[in-house]
């Protein structure tokens, strides 16, 4: 199994769509058996669900992530755990012991916003952000 989180200086990142980097880990038996930090490689939550798939990640934990983001994935077949927060390495250990605190819920929601920043308009399909 391979969990990959969104990840800033030891923390959970909490834009998808904006993440630098992802903390990958290899975990046999249920515990962690090997770990590494990923370049996002660019950007964009098309290319980003693109990268885990191609890193044949299984799981990812996250902040706030877009719909479009959300479909990606799903589509990829990556189990999603958003709205989680504090130390990667911590909510990794957490799901293992099926106690991660994270919200089903949780989303990015700026894409309804205006000026969000996100590099297209709203809308418009972008490798699997539909801007939703």
């Amino acid at each position: 199994m391979k969990i990959a989180v969104t990840y800033e200086n030891g923390q959970v990142f909490q834009h998808f769509g904006h993440s630098e980097q992802f903390k990958v880990y290899e975990v046999e038996n249920n515990a962690v058996i090997g770990q590494e930090v990923v370049s996002a490689e660019g950007g964009g939550h098309g290319a980003l669900s693109g990268l885990l798939s191609k890193l044949h990640v299984d799981t990812l934990i996250c902040g706030g992530i877009g719909a479009g983001a959300r479909n990606a994935l799903a589509q990829a077949g990556i189990r999603l755990y958003r709205g989680a927060s504090g130390g990667a390495d911590e909510a990794v250990q957490s799901l293992l012991n099926g106690t991660l605190r994270y919200d089903s819920d949780a989303h990015c929601g700026h894409h309804h916003e205006e000026g969000h920043g996100c590099g297209h308009h709203c809308g418009e399909d972008k490798h699997g952000c539909s801007g939703s």
